[in-house]
């Protein structure tokens, strides 16, 4: 099965489930639909269709990671923000990182590969998964995701999103 959302019945928590949460908690979004997206270089051949201009927007790359530990992070980058697994894990203070694998993603934060999203955080919280978030979040008006498929993109406002984490209990440690 593939991320988009023809698929989003099987998943723990449905795509339109989340966003009619994010509707009942009164955090507003502008929802987009394009073509499944599984790469930063994907997104980037498509954004120029929902982005608006002038807007200080960020835009995401997202890493489901496990260390030897078998302990398990969801970190949330600038797309074009180059990273160093060796040099995240010391920076963690937890070791060698590895990305973890379709399987557990979907075990932990209930998504397929190509969906990966701060807002799969809804069901990362209780499986225990830490989140790292780019310190460029708090820079921005408005942060682009996906809501737990790849074919739907979300722009929600910053604040929105920290309201987000706080209705689901998950932290946010931030990545300078």
């Amino acid at each position: 099965m593939d991320a988009s959302s023809a698929f989003q019945d099987t998943l723990p928590l449905s795509s339109d489930a989340l966003l009619a949460q994010l509707d009942d908690w009164g955090l507003p979004y502008r929802l987009h639909s394009h073509v499944p997206l599984r790469t930063v270089e994907e997104s980037k051949a498509v954004e120029d269709q929902f982005m608006v201009p002038g807007e200080n927007a960020l835009r995401l790359k997202n890493l489901y990671l496990r260390d030897k530990k078998k302990r398990n992070y969801l970190v949330t980058l600038e797309q074009s923000r180059e990273i160093d697994l060796k040099a995240l894990g010391a920076e963690l203070g937890v070791g060698n990182l590895s990305f973890g694998s379709a399987d557990r993603l979907m075990q932990n934060l209930g998504i397929r590969p190509g969906a990966v999203s701060p807002l799969a955080m809804i069901n990362g919280v209780g499986n225990d998964v830490r989140f790292f978030m780019d310190d460029a979040a708090r820079r921005a008006d408005v942060i682009y995701m996906h809501p737990l498929v790849n074919d739907r993109t979300v722009a929600m406002a910053r604040d929105d999103l920290m309201a987000f984490f706080d209705r689901t209990g998950c932290g946010v440690t931030w990545l300078p």
